[in-house]
């Protein structure tokens, strides 16, 4: 007779999930015993949960199907935090499993007892506490078809530690429990006309696209509604997934500071949402306007509510406002690689280098911050690839999404490329990228420095840091040593310092099988150059 933990693991592999990234405990015990009764569960471990749970975004980014965290109690939960929000804003699909005290054992307050439910709800669309081993089957589908959405969404199943080694007897769930992958919903003939009228009116116009819209065929659709209305076609500033490079057409991202987006949409009439959600500042700052649409302009969303399929939407305005005869092709981004330059290593000529080498079917995780602002650029006319970004600002989601990314794609490269402050956030992902042998080229930009925050300083009307406030932004007392820490982690690594160093780094790294870390010593914006740690090799 199966117990609840194995009901809760049968039904997660019966909903179609087929991986799960691990950082278990005490209460979790029995689940990791009933993980045994599914060999085709992949389990990955992960030395800390942030590291998990940015893995299950990446991997549900790319697989386009939940897959599932195993987090201990209210602080393994609270651990992971981070990087679930990153997901909530991505819009992945992902299931927590969180274990739980046994519910006799929870009104004496243990040390490790705290509000796993409060703590799951900042994240996720769905949370549910096990009650009856009989029925958890039936709770895990449900948690599986609330991740799968729509709209696709974090959900959290938490089980207590005698829900789960209790003899689960026959299920008892109610008949025709939802299981698998929903069905995305239907654009209504409203909706579409409503865009379409819009668009054709003449006035200024732009699709903003963002979740399904900025993958292959919703970008496709985009592109033709744009040809035929000469609307602009944008992106979200931060797009989860975005499907890029030469043949492809070209979109261009929302500006980061509020002052870049709202030139972009300067003087814009109407603005359609295709799976974006209105732009709005990171930020607040002094005397700065807030707002990113200007003042007049219309917006529409084209399957409003996330549960619209946005891409048959797309489909189904660029029939009305093209027909279905010929119309103007639109534009595809034009095959075209940077010369890699000589001198010294920057985050622009990283960049060139990463445009020139960038293989066909990459996955590239992009949380290079400051040093990567001359990635998007460089990378346009490479061939086609994906683009993953950090959705909702929380650092440290680089190297557990390129972990997710790789599980989910096993065969295609995946880039990480991962600012030297951020890459400190979850660096335990480096074992885990050795323990399962994934091929992964991580590029930690090597600045020395959080120097995001220097600029949000000029932003907010500072005239940067003295000495004290360096303190707080400078990250070379002591120097991070990267080689070395990738090594400590079973990763082979190198530092570069110059271009050429730099490139050859690259090559290796894209050549041969398995992770590989290359240093990328470069200047903070604003800053000069500084050399690497004394005695270290490349």
């Amino acid at each position: 007779m199966p117990n609840g933990a194995q009901r809760v693991v049968s039904g997660l592999f019966e909903a179609g999930v087929r991986v799960c990234f691990a950082n278990p405990g005490t209460s979790e015990l029995h689940l990791v015993a009933a993980l045994d009764d599914v060999p085709g569960m992949r389990r990955v471990l992960c030395l800390f949960e942030g590291v998990a749970t940015g893995a299950a975004d990446g991997y549900g980014r790319m697989a386009g199907e939940p897959g599932c965290t195993l987090l201990h109690l209210g602080p393994g939960l609270a651990g992971g935090l981070p990087n679930l929000h990153n997901a909530r804003r991505a819009g992945t699909p992902i299931v927590n499993v969180i274990g739980d005290h046994a519910l006799r054992h929870k009104r004496l307050d243990a040390p490790l007892e705290s509000d796993i439910g409060a703590l799951a709800g900042t994240v996720s669309a769905w949370t549910r506490r096990a009650f009856d081993a009989a029925v958890l089957a039936d709770d895990a589908a449900e948690a599986v078809a609330a991740a799968a959405g729509p709209p696709r969404a974090v959900a959290t199943l938490i089980v207590p530690a005698d829900v789960a080694w209790a003899d689960a007897g026959d299920a008892v769930g109610a008949p025709g429990m939802p299981r698998g992958v929903a069905a995305r919903g239907l654009v209504s003939e409203v909706e579409v006309a409503g865009v379409a009228a819009a668009l054709r009116s003449g006035a200024p116009a732009a699709l903003l696209l963002g979740g399904a819209a900025t993958h292959g065929p919703g970008l496709r659709a985009a592109a033709r509604v744009a040809a035929a209305t000469g609307a602009r076609l944008l992106c979200e500033t931060f797009p989860a997934r975005l499907e890029r490079g030469a043949g492809l057409p070209p979109v261009e991202r929302l500006g980061y500071r509020a002052a870049d987006a709202a030139a972009l949409l300067s003087g814009v009439r109407h603005l359609v949402l295709a799976g974006a959600s209105v732009p709005v500042p990171f930020f607040a700052y002094p005397g700065q306007d807030d707002a990113v649409v200007p003042g007049g302009c219309e917006v529409r969303a084209l399957g409003g509510g996330g549960g619209g399929d946005v891409v048959a939407g797309l489909s189904a305005v660029a029939d009305v406002v093209g027909g279905r005869g010929p119309v103007s092709a639109p534009p595809a981004q034009e095959a075209v690689r940077p010369v890699v330059p000589d001198g010294a290593l920057t985050g622009e000529s990283a960049a060139a280098v990463l445009g020139a080498l960038l293989p066909e079917g990459a996955v590239v995780v992009d949380e290079a911050n400051t040093s990567g602002i001359w990635l998007p650029g460089a990378t346009a006319g490479a061939p086609p690839h994906d683009w993953l970004t950090l959705t909702g600002g929380a650092l440290g989601q680089g190297l557990p999404l390129a972990v997710g990314a790789a599980v989910a794609c096993p065969g295609r490269p995946v880039v990480a490329l991962v600012a030297d402050g951020a890459a400190m956030y979850t660096p335990q992902a480096l074992w885990t990228l050795a323990r399962e042998g994934l091929d992964v080229t991580v590029v930690v930009f090597s600045n020395r420095a959080y120097a995001i925050l220097e600029l949000e300083q000029m932003m907010l009307g500072g005239a940067g840091v003295g000495a004290a406030g360096r303190e707080l932004f400078d990250l070379d007392r002591p120097a991070l040593d990267f080689v070395a820490l990738a090594r400590g982690m079973g990763v082979d690594a190198g530092r570069a310092a110059t271009v050429a160093e730099f490139s050859a780094l690259i090559g290796r790294g894209l050549r041969e099988p398995g992770p590989f870390l290359v240093e990328c010593v470069v200047p903070a914006i604003g800053r000069p150059a500084r050399g690497g740690p004394a005695g270290t090799d490349s």
